[in-house]
Order: structure tokens, then C-alpha cells, then sequence
């Protein structure tokens, strides 16, 4: 759901010039939106959880799928929120097909390899496990929202979201987060 200017569009000439050139064939000026983006959206795509590999294997789906539809890009939002969204679709469509093959192999769907407790910080572990617990849209808004540093109106563009519910899926994770942490909100 568009949420007009105030909700961060495409209003920097730099990046509106970069979009018109990529649309009018220009794999160099796609380069450069996918430099100038890229980190916050790997970020995000690491935030929504599972394998840091897999994670990063989705960015680089939802950047080659930007570039073959960037012609429906409206610059209502970011050029990064705009990527962010297709990052969330994309994984809400793996985690479907993922979810429907456990099913169908009888298998447990919390038996996800988080990683070795020695190669990553006890802290870091935690807030991964906190994270995984969270509704795949409460995830989504805080790893956007609290760790991307995305304004609420940015989120609620990038995840087709009302503006009020990503406000909520913000506050409500961030208290989970806090309780599955052990820690006073």
C-alpha cells in the first residue's frame, strides 16, 4: 500500500537518474543502484533469518528479479525498500515451499542448524533464536525498522504493509524480542 512522499520515495536525484538510465537499458547504472544498496539489502535478507548463505543468495534473486520488472518500479518508495520488498516476498515464497516440504517428508520444522555456538558470540546466537521465534512479519518490520534502520513508512512500502501495522509488528517484536532475550522492555 503506497503511502505517498512522506513514506521515503525516490526523491534523490542521483538515485532518480540511476533508475531512468536502468530502465532505458543501462546495466551500468544498475550496477550502481545494486553498490549503493546492496549491504542494507543482504542485511535484510540475513535479518529474516535461516542460513547467511541462503540469505545472501536471496539478495542477489531479488536484485536480478529487480532488474528484469524494474519497469513496474512507481519511486513511491526507495529504491531500497523497493528491493527490501521483493527480498520479503522472495522469502515468504521460499518459507512456503519449505514449510510444505517438511510437511510432506514428516519432518520437524524447528530442526534448522542455527550454526556452531563457538563461531558465533552467545549474544548473537540469542538474538538470531529470538528472531526465528518472532511471526515472519513482526521479523520482517524489526530487522527493518530496528537493525536496517528504515523509517516505519519505509517499511510498511517495502512490505506492502499498513503503516499502523508495521508500527505494531515493531513494537510487539521488539517486546518479544526483549522477553525471549530476558530482558525488561
Amino acid at each position: 500500500m503506497p503511502h505517498g512522499p512522506e513514506g521515503g520515495g525516490c526523491a534523490n536525484p542521483v538515485e532518480q537518474a540511476l533508475v531512468a538510465s536502468a530502465r532505458a537499458g543501462s546495466a551500468a547504472a544498475f550496477s550502481a543502484l545494486v553498490q549503493r544498496h546492496q549491504q542494507a539489502v543482504r542485511a535484510f535478507a540475513r535479518r529474516l533469518g535461516g542460513d547467511l548463505v541462503e540469505a545472501d543468495d536471496l539478495a542477489q534473486e531479488a536484485f536480478v528479479t529487480a532488474w528484469s520488472s524494474l519497469g513496474r518500479f512507481d519511486g513511491r518508495a526507495s529504491f531500497r525498500a523497493w528491493v527490501c520488498g521483493v527480498v520479503y516476498r522472495k522469502a515468504l515464497t521460499a518459507r512456503r515451499g519449505a514449510l510444505r516440504g517438511l510437511r510432506r517428508d514428516g519432518a520437524y520444522a524447528g530442526s534448522r542448524d542455527w550454526g556452531s555456538p563457538a563461531v558465533e558470540p552467545a549474544a548473537k546466537t540469542a538474538l538470531r533464536r529470538a528472531m526465528a521465534a518472532l511471526p515472519v512479519d513482526q521479523r520482517a518490520a524489526v530487522a527493518l525498522c530496528l537493525a536496517a534502520d528504515f523509517s516505519h513508512a519505509e517499511a510498511a512500502d517495502a512490505l506492502n504493509l499498513p503503516l499502523g501495522t508495521v508500527k505494531s509488528h515493531v513494537n510487539r517484536g521488539r517486546a518479544k524480542l526483549m522477553e525471549l532475550m530476558g530482558r525488561d522492555v
